[in-house]
């Protein structure tokens, strides 16, 4: 019986961490891998809770499993400091080299491999598309995360392109929803602001309080994934957050086989996707660019 540990960060009851988890066991199902009959799954929800997260990677690293799989950056970094031997496959991790937690995106090297999130180009694109869908922001917030090293990177690439579309940049951190509430209410103290909302632990945890108070200040705003849109969100860019769990489960299946993570490539995403709810634009008063709803993935109603 092969052993896998999940450090997940999120809570174990919510719509996207069924659909990720679900995705990673039917990859598992179709090569081979049934929980319960020739593999042992062993879970831990985070919560978005950090001393949780780091407590739960500690007591996966001491079961001796043969590989865990981790999702997001505040789940990788504690579990990277853990143990460089047990072998790690990650999932929606944001710059792995610059996070330390590989030598190089061809080869890793050392433990951890796996599905990076994002590129910092894509992090412009944010601006770009949250001007074109309300071109009265003259003033944008990056809604951030301190802890994690590549928001740092997020924030300059966004900041690099702020002067060209006339708009301000600024950020608020994001570590729990006192800081988060503090900063959108003083953010909207002035006009034309508008909201930037990269992906991380604790802006997937309290999304929809950052919806809430987008919607409650009236701020356009932008998010990572599609579900933000889903829950009442203006606009979505990013890659599919389900999919990287099932590919997971192929890098998963060659680990237990023998290969070694530190020679698996990372892989980044390869598709990206526009969504926008037209209900939310009604509501601020927004009128969505017919190019822009021509260039959407989906558009909900």
């Amino acid at each position: 019986m092969r052993r896998i540990g999940l450090l997940l960060t999120a809570t174990a009851d919510g719509p996207e961490s069924l659909a990720r988890v679900g995705a990673f066991l039917q990859g598992l199902q179709e090569l081979g891998w049934t929980d319960g009959r020739n593999v042992r799954l062993e879970y831990r929800w985070g919560s978005a809770d950090a001393e949780r997260i780091r407590k739960s990677a500690a007591e996966l690293v001491a079961l001796a499993p043969d590989v865990i799989l981790v999702s997001g950056n505040s789940g990788m970094a504690p579990l990277h400091r853990a143990t460089r031997t047990v072998p790690i496959v990650f999932v929606n991790t944001s710059d792995p080299v610059g996070g330390g937690f590989a030598m190089s995106l061809a080869r890793p090297g050392g433990n951890a491999t796996g599905f990076s999130s994002i590129e910092y180009g894509m992090s412009g694109k944010w601006l770009e598309l949250l001007k074109q869908i309300s071109p009265s922001v003259t003033r944008a917030a990056v809604l951030r995360d301190p802890s994690i090293p590549s928001g740092s990177g997020q924030l300059g690439a966004i900041q690099a392109v702020g002067p060209f579309l006339g708009v301000e940049i600024s950020s608020i951190d994001a570590r729990d929803a006192g800081e988060i509430e503090r900063g959108v209410t003083d953010l909207a103290r002035s006009a034309n602001g508008g909201l930037i909302v990269p992906a991380s632990t604790p802006t997937i945890f309290h999304r929809k309080l950052i919806i809430a108070l987008a919607a409650q200040h009236r701020l356009p705003a932008i998010y990572p994934y599609r579900f933000f849109v889903a829950d009442g969100g203006l606009v979505s860019y990013g890659a599919d957050s389900v999919d990287p769990f099932r590919r997971a489960a192929g890098y998963v299946d060659r680990i237990l086989k023998g290969e070694k993570p530190g020679d698996l490539p990372i892989q980044a995403p390869t598709r990206f996707e526009l969504v926008i709810n037209l209900k939310t634009a009604k509501a601020l008063g927004l009128e969505v660019p017919p190019t822009l709803l021509a260039r959407a993935d989906e558009v909900i109603e």
